[in-house]
């Protein structure tokens, strides 16, 4: 199967199984622990990535609910199919056996996988249960369930394989050394976090003195487009915001070093107030600069405070989003509307990640919109 990509990019195969279990953390943009991920596959042969979504793993009992909403969360367009991956560190537990001998009495190709291998260990893999209940949900909802998978302590046990291979004790290990996926991630200048909490820290607010030291650029740069507005205008205002944000992707491409000063910071962040400029951005996310201007929003966000960060984190959200990590997405967007709870595409955009709005659709979205002259990728999203 293909990772979702933009459509200059060469896809990448993963032939499922082990080599899914070892793409999650570049799927994601961090290393899972104790999740459920539900993984959407489309196309023909169910061969593409679309929607990839994490969430925490419920705690032992029933995990209804929790499954309920993170099958919702696949979007309102039924994927061809679903792989749904346990990611946990937890024990074996006992073989689910109900009839106890009456096994013995029965064919071997009576027996389903459980059963046989409750013939040959009397323990079972953890998270049975987990996945048991997202098959029965998307069996209503009329999507197969083409994978089941446990990855834990770097191996991966199909739930499904009936074969001393994935007894609770064997597992196939991790594919390992630099996949093709793992080298493109590098080149694209991402970094995969340790686990989520790396991500929020990645793109926390300044404090102390690099907050006071931003507050002043801010307020020096505030004075001088007031000033500009006054002797240039408002187009030409804008026009130089525009130059001055393809500068800064500029600096920002895989390979370079980019260093922005506060005045540069907080001049970037008055440019993208504006609604013009904000959505000639917004179309950057899907273009060939995609990758060097999530590292300028991305700068942005970490510097920037309060509420000059509210435009560059609701574009990183879309540039996250675009590319499928929805948890670089989720948290930016929380940033976002922590800082200006009223604004109308931040608010876009998370209905949008909360309903299963593929990245692929959102990309065609901002695609369209840079095609059409005048029309703002906001205006096509309803902002």
């Amino acid at each position: 199967m293909a990772p979702h990509a933009s459509p200059d990019d060469l896809p990448i195969t993963l032939a499922g199984g082990a080599e899914l279990a070892a793409a999650l953390p570049y799927l994601i943009g961090f290393v899972p622990h104790e999740s459920l991920v539900l993984v959407a596959l489309t196309g023909d042969h169910e061969a593409r990535v679309g929607v990839t979504l994490r969430v925490d793993l419920p705690a032992p009992g029933p995990a209804a609910d929790v499954v309920a909403e993170a099958v919702a969360r696949l979007g309102p367009s039924r994927p061809a199919a679903v792989a749904a991956l346990v990611v946990t560190e937890a024990d074996d537990v006992p073989a689910p056996v109900e009839a106890g001998a009456d096994l013995l009495d029965r064919r071997v190709d009576e027996l389903d996988a459980v059963e046989l291998r409750a013939l040959r260990t009397s323990t079972d893999l953890p998270g049975r249960a987990v996945v048991g209940e997202v098959a029965r949900v998307l069996a209503g909802a009329g999507v197969p369930l083409l994978h089941t998978l446990l990855v834990r302590a770097g191996r991966c046990w199909d739930y499904d394989c009936p074969d001393a291979c994935c007894d609770p004790g064997a597992g196939e290990v991790l594919p390992g050394g630099t996949s093709r996926l793992a080298a493109a991630t590098v080149l694209d200048g991402r970094a995969v976090a340790a686990d989520r909490d790396e991500v929020v820290t990645r793109l926390a607010p300044p404090t102390g003195a690099a907050l006071l030291a931003m507050g002043r650029a801010c307020a020096q740069v505030g004075v001088e487009q007031a000033d500009d507005l006054r002797r240039l205008g408002w187009d030409r205002l804008a026009e130089r915001s525009w130059r001055r944000v393809l500068e800064a992707v500029a600096r920002h491409r895989p390979g370079t070093t980019a260093a922005l000063t506060d005045v540069e910071v907080a001049r970037l962040g008055w440019a993208v107030t504006a609604i013009e400029v904000r959505d000639r951005a917004l179309r950057l996310s899907a273009g060939p600069s995609a990758s060097a201007a999530e590292a300028v929003w991305t700068e942005l966000v970490r510097r920037l405070p309060v509420p000059l960060d509210a435009t560059p984190a609701t574009l990183l959200a879309a540039a996250a989003h675009v590319r499928g990590d929805g948890a670089t997405a989720a948290i930016a967007l929380s940033r976002a509307l922590d800082s200006q709870p009223a604004c109308t595409l931040a608010r876009l955009l998370e209905r949008a990640l909360h309903t299963g709005f593929p990245p692929s659709a959102l990309r065609g979205l901002l695609t369209r919109a840079g095609e059409q002259a005048g029309a703002g990728a906001s205006e096509q999203l309803g902002a």
